[in-house]
């Protein structure tokens, strides 16, 4: 059976855009990210998180500090009640021609074979137009972009809605 899921990218969605952030001690929740999560898990989503971290490759941080900060990330979620069904990164950067770095779709399309989504019926919340541009690729044509990562998007992006912060999103998502 497919499972339909919401894609979340990780900087100015679920905390607050902080570059090359690896430590926890910089990590800060957006406002209304677990309410609006555990909306989401409620009414039967899956929560996958899609994030481009190149500061794996420029040396900035390790692939270990990443991981630990992720963890970290995800005990937070547990401790609301919010299962993460699964991390997916790219620690390439644009000069890289891999398919996994957004706007390309390789991290949607890994989930959805790994996981049998339904992209028909899931949604990205981003806050760049990457996201917005690897999510339709993908098949996912329900967008979210949102401003709290970036409070300069444009207008004319590819996004189904513009909202402030994930913390609107079950105004629009719905069962």
């Amino acid at each position: 059976m497919q499972i339909k899921t919401i894609f979340l990218d990780r900087d100015g969605v679920i905390n607050e855009e902080v570059n090359y952030l690896y430590k926890k001690n910089d990590f800060k929740f957006i406002d209304g990210v677990f309410d609006a999560c555990k909306y989401f898990v409620d009414i039967g989503y899956e929560i996958i998180i899609v994030t481009n971290q190149s500061g794996i490759i420029r040396g900035y941080y390790s692939e270990n500090d990443y991981l630990l900060v992720t963890n970290w990330m995800i005990e937070k979620f547990q401790n609301y009640g919010i299962k993460i069904l699964d991390v997916f990164h790219c620690p390439h950067d644009s000069t890289s021609n891999c398919e996994c770095r957004k706007p390309k779709p390789g991290m949607f399309l890994e989930a959805k074979i790994k996981y049998n989504i339904d992209m028909e019926n899931s949604w990205m919340i981003g806050d760049k137009e990457i996201d917005i541009s690897a999510a339709n690729s993908s098949g996912i044509n329900k967008t979210i972009l949102v401003r709290s990562g970036h409070k300069n998007i444009e207008e004319k992006s590819k996004a189904s809605f513009f909202l402030h912060s994930i913390k609107s999103s079950p105004k629009v998502i719905t069962k």
